[in-house]
């Protein structure tokens, strides 16, 4: 008798080992073959779901993205001024910044192997972050708190300020970095705040 396989199902059980596989081996120490083992599936499911194990880290990746900004949609509408958002967003990235795939990304990115394509939908997560900084910033325009001439380069410097302090997360001790993250906001703050 033949199995059958719910495709949905299959996909997800094979995305979760992959994540988890990934998380502990990196990206060049796992196999499609570790990844058929720990998920019970063979490697034609693996390939037929993903194609590649690029295409597979890249699902994980948007995936923990999706989830990243469905987090941050929820807890949002706690914060009722656009400057309490603005700190809510700085303590809310560093403390979801680290990742188990964080690493894996930054080593598949680095891969003068990897193809472009892959690259270039790694570098393509900064999407969704810079879409909830935007927001933020319209917002605060909008509610005739911040005065900003120019959104794009205003989202741009505050994503890449916020993205350099994250350098630190594994360097330095939580408070402080805490400490650098809410003032990094406060310095901000004072260059768009409506006078």
């Amino acid at each position: 008798m033949k199995r059958h396989y719910d495709s949905e199902e299959t996909r997800r059980i094979i995305a979760e080992k992959a994540a988890q596989l990934f998380s502990q081996k990196g990206f060049a120490g796992t196999s499609i073959s570790d990844i058929s083992k720990a998920s019970g599936f063979s490697k034609g499911h693996v390939y037929y779901h993903f194609e590649n194990k690029e295409k597979l880290f890249v699902y994980l990746a948007l995936d923990s993205m999706r989830a990243w900004g469905e987090k941050w949609a929820g807890v949002s509408p706690n914060y009722k001024t656009a400057r309490d958002k603005l700190y809510a967003m700085s303590s809310f990235v560093m403390n979801n910044y680290q990742t188990p795939l964080l690493k894996v990304g930054q080593e598949l990115a680095a891969n003068p192997a990897t193809s472009p394509e892959t690259v270039h939908q790694l570098y393509g997560l900064a999407v969704t972050p810079m879409q909830a900084y935007s927001d933020i910033f319209q917002y605060g325009i909008d509610t005739g708190e911040f005065e900003i001439d120019d959104l794009q380069g205003t989202t741009f410097i505050f994503g890449t300020l916020l993205g350099a302090l994250c350098q630190h997360i594994y360097t330095m001790e939580h408070e402080q970095l805490h400490g650098l993250f809410r003032k990094s906001v406060d310095l901000f703050l004072s260059g768009i705040l409506k006078r």
